[in-house]
């Protein structure tokens, strides 16, 4: 196994590779350290169809580590080695792979609409060499934003985090704004692209404090889910994310599909392209079921008091 592409935080790490072996590669704008859950999601759908890293099939790593500026480097890198298939985690990753081949298979994992991103031609029928997995972070926007007020009746002004280099970003303001303009919301966006800017968009709020706060889906936010769960707490601003690692790290609550699951899935389609099967046949995976995960540790520490129906309606509850 190869991990490339990586900070030089990151040491090389290389697995001897059997000749004529497929060579996947896996294409991240996240980092190993945060995101090893879904890489190991990933392995165990290959499995599931008969592929075992290492035995039968090799994978070749590329973390852009959170500068989605590199992906078109560490794509094009993929293409002229060649792989045989590319796995697109995050959606600057697979507009990135999208971009730099036409032939090579894409499985991607993303938060957007892909056929409005032009990564398919359809859900049922993706044509051209992508298909993949959406998480439809956009549109639950709406339902997040309603779960913070049934904890917080009185909410009005609502801070939401998005990271403005993400394609992600526009959908989902756009999502968030119709879903607060629907229901007596006001939505002031907090822009970080970086560690540094996450923290200083917390220091301007020392004199407008939002009575609660979104965190946007992409995956950078991921990353940084200790210092989300650090800083709310330090501010006490009850705050809701996109996905379940967020309160098992101290967030408040969450609500979205499961990443882990979606990385499996996408594991599964990777191992029948690598059969044979074409990507423009395999029709683009969408969630069916969605998480309600409430940490109530932090619940108290906020000095809230959560709802018996918002509990009851749970799927898991951290205490």
């Amino acid at each position: 196994m190869l991990l490339g592409g990586m900070a030089t935080t990151w040491p090389l790490v290389v697995r001897a590779q059997q000749p004529g072996m497929p060579v996947i590669g896996w294409l991240h704008g996240s980092s190993l350290g945060n995101d090893w859950r879904s890489e190991q999601a990933f392995r165990k759908g290959l499995s599931e169809v008969g592929y075992v890293e290492g035995q039968n099939v090799a994978i070749e790593y590329r973390w852009a580590e959170g500068q989605y500026e590199r992906l078109s480097a560490l794509a094009g890198e993929l293409v002229r080695r060649p792989v045989a298939l590319i796995l697109a985690g995050t959606p600057p990753a697979a507009l990135a792979a999208k971009t730099a081949t036409a032939s090579i298979p894409i499985v991607f994992v993303v938060g957007l609409d892909p056929v409005a991103a032009g990564l398919v031609a359809s859900f049922n029928r993706p044509g051209g060499n992508a298909t993949g997995m959406t998480l439809l972070t956009g549109p639950l926007v709406q339902k997040r934003l309603e779960f913070l007020r049934e904890l917080i009746p009185n909410a009005v002004n609502i801070g939401m985090f998005i990271n403005p280099t993400s394609p992600d970003a526009p959908p989902e303001i756009r999502d968030a704004q119709a879903a607060a303009q629907a229901n007596g919301l006001k939505i002031k966006l907090l822009n970080a692209t970086t560690v540094d800017e996450i923290d200083a968009a917390f220091a301007s709020l020392a004199d407008q404090r939002p009575d609660a706060m979104v965190v946007g889906s992409d995956p950078f936010f991921s990353t940084r889910k200790e210092q989300f769960a650090a800083q709310t707490a330090r501010t006490k601003i009850p705050t809701i994310y996109p996905f379940d690692e967020f309160p098992a790290s101290g967030g408040l609550i969450s609500y979205g599909t499961s990443r882990v699951n979606s990385y499996r899935q996408a594991g599964i389609y990777a191992g029948r392209i690598l059969k044979g099967e074409k990507p423009a046949d395999l029709p683009v995976h969408a969630p069916t079921k969605f998480e309600l995960v409430i940490n109530l540790k932090t619940a108290r520490a906020l000095g809230l008091t959560v709802p018996p129906s918002l509990l009851a309606r749970a799927d898991e509850v951290i205490e």
